[in-house]
């Protein structure tokens, strides 16, 4: 291993706005075992699922409807 390393000619990652930012979140197992039946059925990992529909919700500005009477 080198001492120092010239970086002078690199260039920026262009998947760094891609990276995926890991965090604790709560979730129903209800809605932990849908997304995993879902996983089973098109053999993507679970939580890429979850990430792919809140995707979907945030690109298309997708509100809940509530109604608390």
């Amino acid at each position: 291993m080198r001492d120092n390393y010239d970086f002078s000619n690199s260039v920026p990652n262009p998947y760094a706005k891609q990276l995926k930012k890991q965090i604790t979140i709560r979730l129903d197992e209800d809605v932990i075992d849908y997304f995993k039946e879902l996983s089973e059925e098109n053999g993507i990992p679970y939580q890429n699922l979850i990430n792919l529909y809140l995707k979907d919700c945030a690109e298309h500005h997708k509100k809940l409807k509530m109604n608390w009477d």
